[in-house]
């Protein structure tokens, strides 16, 4: 019975030689392929064929989302009319560990005449895609993991690492933001995280919960079981903000056992509580409440105002948490 556990720690022990050996040869051509792709005034276009196109594929799918405008052409499409995609504004990123492939060999005429910068990623320096290349990225591996030596395994993962080495190189060069990442990832958590803004999500107009600083205590209460919120604004004659009162007040209200039908909001309210603007990153917001461990906040404008108001489960209702 063989010992699947060895076998596969084998695997990952030969890929992590390989990663390491790609240090070597992150290199002046290394270098230009970066300016190449930096400067590009069009789009980088990946080519690969068989294995070599999936993780090209994925190069092509991460530098665009990181700011490099890209995409993948299959080399035997290309050679039947997706050839028209490339310009010569564009750079062309082909990959093929051999550099012999004969379909993307092919197709390189082509995009010589049509002016595209070339890029090729080969294990091979002396191989055919090598030489033609403005410049090559070398991704030579010493073994395959496969011990017939023919599936690509070290050599695809090899790739997909100086992939992810150039696009995060570049994303670096760009200044690329948090923001900008969010722009080409809308959906899901993760954009909800960094594209909803407060003034998307929070509570407004008469559902935001607040008295007066002259009403009682049992008001307060009044108004927070109204809005159900678990706190309310309090505001001065001006309509500004002076103070909070949450349910943790209310505890200690009756801890102390004040009169609630006696006793002024004012004389036991929270004072200069936090607060947030309406053009908030919801995800800064939700970071003010965890880290003062509070579990609502009033939204207020340039004149402090409350415009809004919200709490955890607004947070949890909308997917940024």
């Amino acid at each position: 019975m063989k010992n699947f556990k060895q076998l596969a720690k084998n695997v990952i022990k030969i890929e992590q030689q390989a990663i390491a050996e790609l240090i070597e040869f992150v290199d002046d051509n290394f270098e230009l392929a970066c300016q190449l792709m930096f400067h590009c005034k069009g789009r980088v276009i990946v080519i690969g064929m068989g294995k070599s196109g999936h993780i090209g594929g994925k190069i092509a799918a991460t530098l665009a989302s990181t700011g490099t405008p890209s995409f993948f052409v299959h080399p035997g499409e290309a050679s039947h009319g997706d050839l028209g995609m490339v310009t010569s504004n564009d750079v062309v990123l082909t990959i093929s560990n051999s550099g012999e492939t004969s379909e993307v060999l092919a197709i390189i005429p082509v995009i010589k005449r049509i002016g595209a910068k070339l890029i090729s990623m080969t294990g091979n320096t002396e191989s055919t895609l090598a030489k033609l290349a403005d410049t090559h990225i070398c991704i030579k591996v010493s073994a395959e993991a496969c011990p017939l030596g023919l599936a690509p395994t070290s050599s695809t993962t090899a790739t997909l690492v100086m992939g992810d080495a150039l696009a995060v190189a570049l994303l670096n060069a760009r200044d690329f933001t948090a923001e900008d990442f969010a722009l080409s990832h809308p959906g899901g958590s993760l954009g909800k995280r960094l594209l909803l803004r407060l003034s998307d999500i929070m509570h407004q107009g008469d559902r935001v919960p607040m008295i007066s600083e002259h009403a009682l205590i049992k008001d307060a209460l009044v108004e927070m079981s109204l809005k159900g919120l678990g706190m309310t604004a309090i505001v001065n004659e001006q309509q500004q903000l002076v103070g909070l009162f949450t349910d943790g007040d209310l505890r200690r209200v009756l801890d102390n056992r004040i009169d609630i039908h006696s006793e002024s909001i004012n004389t036991v309210m929270t004072h200069n509580p936090s607060v947030a603007q309406s053009d908030m990153l919801a995800a800064q917001a939700l970071k003010i409440m965890e880290d003062k461990k509070i579990n609502g906040l009033i939204i207020v404008d340039i004149n402090n105002k409350p415009v809004g108001a919200m709490n955890m489960h607004d947070f949890l209702s909308s997917g940024v948490l």
